[in-house]
């Protein structure tokens, strides 16, 4: 039956459970835990193995919302989308065998993006398990590099201290995702239920002290520096240390960047804010990486993207890392000084020490870079000459009408890259994407999530027409629930961003790169989605305005260029200096 959602999870608000005491089934206790940690909503897919967990999933309808995504890829990007959005742990849910392994790609997302998940699995019965049974697949085996812990519960006496643990490590220090499977044996059997929730684990320990010395070392190179740079990433938005940069970086007067994943944790229009790093970030916050004297990353981890070529990367320069895993400091780069702890918490006992600066020859250098970018990529991309219409100018005219409100989230591509570059955010945790791994048809259902997560907030999904395919039969979760997300396809009719590559480096041989799509306006129509196509300048800005302003899900394609690319871009390999503007 089709509701409104956002009318059934008021219901379902402010409901918990208790420890009973009592004798209960594992799979009945599998859904006293998730009540205990707070969750009131699942994404998820049911089959054989996970059916008695479903079977009590049906008698706590109201207070447990469960979303039946139509993939269970699909049921880990709405929780990623969910976790990204609130800051909470998002829950999947599915079956054994390929419902497990269809988890996958979503954990490793999840995995290499900091992402907060706990996904639950079905699994044949303990007394089958190795005998290649029905729909038995080793998940613990194939999860094991992509989860942050997993564990496989065999006996429902396990359950309540199994899934503690697994809601704090997922959320805890980094976070990342956590599976757990269980065995339908485990899911039958009765045990006496109670639950704590877990506080610790020993020899684990997720946020490191900070170092006074560290700190007061740290401090005296920014205050001795000419020409300090920073740049923040998601451990930023991950610690809520939001407020603690702006108030480091207005004090020190120091101009700081922002990767894909630390986008939004500083409002766009902030002075000090400078643009984006990496392969298509803006030009002066990639070529001053390597003028600046000191470079000061806060919660970033060196990725290739960022960094182009490591054996000229930044080399001029004395490095601080603010970094709250220390597996990841001296991985990529060597730093001089590295500053372990929760962001937040080492940048506010660094606060007292900073000098107030303002470095405004230094700012004068990354204002020069902007004009040069502005008059050779920025203005061509917001305001085009040609007739063609362009990824940059959808994006602005969707910035215009959500007055930069809204949460963007985005596939992978030349339109994640624009939407990106683009993009005008007042609030954090407004930029969903898949950074680390990449994944295309991450969009839909992660937008499903975010939405879902934020029902007060404008969720746009930025969706370029090869990655919208892989996931496109989510449209059937915004239909039978109703959920007001607002999709953009920016249709090329090409794997655009593979297509650059091609004619940029493989001299336009465009090897399976042209897509024939089909008429993704009647697709969307097919779901009862309200739905229009965009084919000349003249329409878009009124369109747009429409789609921001309806209550409803709204699909709307736009054709854009086939052969336009991306600029700036760092080549494979290159310097962040060698940065092309053409």
């Amino acid at each position: 039956m089709r509701y409104e959602f956002m009318e059934t999870i008021k219901l379902k608000k402010d409901q918990s459970t208790k420890s009973t005491g009592i004798k209960i089934t594992g799979a009945e206790a599998i859904i006293h835990c998730l009540l205990a940690e707070g969750v009131d909503l699942i994404y998820g897919y049911p089959g054989g193995a996970i059916m008695p967990v479903y079977d009590e999933l049906y008698k706590f309808q109201d207070k447990l919302t469960h979303i039946l995504t139509r993939h269970e890829q699909g049921a880990t990007h709405a929780a990623q989308g969910f976790a990204r959005v609130t800051g909470k742990v998002g829950v999947a849910m599915a079956t054994s065998g390929p419902g497990a392994t269809n988890l996958v790609t979503g954990l490793a997302d999840a995995q290499i993006d900091s992402t907060p998940i706990v996904c639950i699995t079905g699994q044949v019965p303990r007394h089958l398990l190795g005998s290649d049974a029905f729909q038995e697949t080793d998940i613990i085996g194939i999860s094991t590099p992509v989860t942050k812990w997993n564990h496989q519960i065999t006996k429902a006496s396990e359950i309540p201290e199994v899934m503690a643990k697994a809601f704090y490590i997922a959320k805890s220090g980094r976070p990342g995702p956590v599976l757990i499977d269980i065995t339908k044996n485990a899911q039958f059997e009765e045990f006496e239920f109670s639950y704590e929730k877990c506080t610790g684990v020993r020899s684990y320990k997720p946020v490191p002290e900070p170092s006074i010395k560290a700190i007061e070392a740290a401090a005296e190179l920014i205050n001795s520096a000419k020409k300090p740079y920073i740049v923040w990433g998601q451990g930023v938005i991950l610690g809520k240390a939001e407020e603690a940069l702006k108030a480091f970086v207005e004090k020190a007067g120091i101009p700081a960047a922002w990767t894909i994943m630390g986008e939004s944790a500083l409002p766009t229009s902030h002075p000090m804010n400078v643009g984006m790093v990496g392969m298509h970030g803006n030009y002066g916050p990639n070529v001053l990486t390597n003028e600046c004297d000191v470079l000061i990353a806060i919660g970033m981890r060196f990725d290739d993207r960022v960094t182009g070529n490591l054996d000229t990367y930044a080399k001029q320069a004395k490095i601080i890392h603010f970094e709250i895993d220390p597996a990841e400091v001296n991985k990529n780069v060597a730093v001089d000084i590295a500053v372990l702890g929760n962001a937040k918490t080492t940048l506010e006992l660094i606060l007292p020490l900073i000098n107030e600066n303002s470095h405004e020859e230094w700012h004068k250098e990354f204002d020069k870079k902007y004009k040069e970018e502005f008059a050779q990529v920025i203005e061509k991309d917001l305001h085009p000459s040609k007739p063609g219409l362009t990824m940059g100018e959808v994006i602005e005219e969707i910035n215009l009408a959500s007055e930069h409100e809204a949460v963007i989230v985005t596939d992978v591509g030349q339109h994640q890259m624009a939407a990106c570059r683009y993009a005008k955010f007042k609030h954090s945790k407004s930029n969903i994407t898949s950074g680390g791994l990449g994944t295309m048809g991450f969009a839909l259902p992660a937008a499903i999530g975010a939405k879902m997560g934020a029902m007060e907030r404008e969720v746009v999904a930025i969706i370029g027409d090869g990655g919208y395919q892989m996931t496109i039969q989510e449209l059937g979760v915004i239909f039978q629930h109703n959920i007001p997300v607002k999709i953009v396809v920016l249709n090329n009719d090409h794997l655009g961003m593979v297509r650059q590559w091609q004619e940029l480096f493989f001299e336009s041989r465009y090897a399976s790169t042209v897509m024939t799509n089909p008429d993704f306006v009647k697709i969307a129509e097919g779901y009862h989605i309200e739905a229009k196509r965009v084919t000349e300048r003249k329409d878009l800005k009124t369109v747009v305005q429409e789609m921001i302003a309806s209550k409803n899900p709204y699909f709307l394609e736009v054709r854009v260029e086939k052969e336009d690319n991306v600029f700036p871009m760092i080549p494979s390999g290159a310097s962040v200096s060698e940065i092309r503007l053409k």
